[in-house]
């Protein structure tokens, strides 16, 4: 009787085992078959991150009344439901569009930073001769060349890193890591942590982080048209932004964009 008792618990064990064994099978193929859905849900999303709410669907569209194209779903901050060319399309363009645009809206902020701070500390006596179009061609401490040199080392060596973290995300990440903490997952484009976030303000709740980029790639915009203008101002009257806004505030009837076009 014991030696039946025993085969019958050998055999309901091994099917409960085979059971279980292929319960757990089936999860894994179901959980990686979601896993790749998920990773190509992602890419058509252009690479969202984790800690950003999407905007609502009713949000606010760059022509009102009109119908966003199916790709750009809210999830990507100052999203806008514009693409009249459909450039977006592909999932890896937009993923590089979208990091594109932002690298491009922070060097224009640092640009117009660059450009009415030292132009408003020359009209106070602190800075002398400025003139950022023609910076290119004064004399520095050292050459041009060494220091087009330089400049092409350490560029190229700060845009492979970024590239490289577009491609693999987190592979170059930079925090320290310590047993009791753990790291949040870095997303592209928005490196974070002690060195480029030490308050944590885009760790936060989702909702807050997507106002905040949102805002970001807003302000980039903006600077991005800013320093056209800029540029333009520079070609067509010689002078710097705050000179020609002195003049427009002082007589905008005739110290306008209209007067550049006319005088020339």
């Amino acid at each position: 009787m014991a030696g039946v008792l025993a085969v019958a618990s050998t055999a309901i064990s091994s099917t409960l085992t085979r059971d279980t064994a292929q319960r757990s099978l089936s999860r894994m193929v179901i959980d990686s078959r979601f896993l790749v859905r998920s990773t190509r849900v992602e890419a058509t999303k252009g690479g969202v991150s984790a800690v950003c709410e999407p905007l609502p669907p009713d949000r606010p569209l760059w022509f009102p009344g009109s119908s966003p194209p199916e790709w750009l779903d809210g999830s990507l901050p100052g999203d806008y439901g514009f693409d009249p060319l459909g450039l977006g399309s592909d999932p890896e363009l937009l993923r590089w569009f979208a990091q594109a645009e932002l690298i491009h809206g922070r060097w224009a902020m640092l640009a117009v930073a660059g450009i009415l701070i030292p132009e408003y500390l020359e009209s106070l006596g602190v800075v002398e001769n400025f003139s950022w179009y023609d910076a290119g061609a004064r004399d520095y401490f050292a050459d041009h060349t060494t220091l087009f040199v330089v400049q092409m080392i350490l560029m190229g060596w700060v845009e492979g890193r970024r590239w490289a973290d577009l491609i693999r995300p987190g592979c170059v990440d930079i925090e320290p890591k310590y047993p009791t903490k753990k790291n949040p997952k870095p997303d592209v484009g928005y490196p974070g942590g002690l060195w480029f976030d030490p308050l944590m303000w885009g760790r936060g709740s989702p909702e807050p982080v997507m106002v905040l980029r949102t805002k970001e790639i807003k302000n980039g915009r903006l600077a991005m048209l800013a320093f056209v203008g800029f540029w333009f101002q520079a070609i067509y009257t010689g002078e710097g932004p705050l000179e020609n806004l002195s003049a427009h505030i002082a007589d905008p009837g005739h110290c306008n964009i209209f007067q550049a076009f006319t005088s020339h």
